[in-house]
């Protein structure tokens, strides 16, 4: 029964944060420095993620083939490369160094 507990909590919780949103005057939400935050925000969430999926491990901090293809990813991004050709980089990359630790 806890369980249905937590999934009542959250879906009151998303439900007011989505209420507080629409009640947000718009006045606020004309002001440049939310607009800067609303823009930036996402990317700043984004690269926590990334950062956090690549070099840890749990709670340990690790270094292995998934920053040599963050690494990849980065420098196709610098060349200005195709999306997909980015993601088939990080990709390959990873397969590879992955391939050569493991043989």
């Amino acid at each position: 029964m806890n369980v249905w507990i937590a999934i009542g909590v959250t879906v009151l919780g998303c439900y007011a944060v989505k209420l507080a949103g629409l009640l947000v005057p718009e006045g606020v939400l004309e002001r440049p420095v939310v607009k800067r935050l609303a823009a930036l925000l996402p990317v700043a969430l984004l690269a926590a993620l990334t950062a956090q999926q690549t070099f840890a491990d749990g709670q340990t901090p690790v270094l292995d083939a998934r920053a040599a293809g963050l690494a990849a990813a980065a420098l196709a991004l610098v060349l200005r490369a195709p999306f997909l050709l980015v993601v088939a980089a990080a990709v390959g990359v990873t397969a590879g160094v992955r391939a050569m630790g493991a043989g």
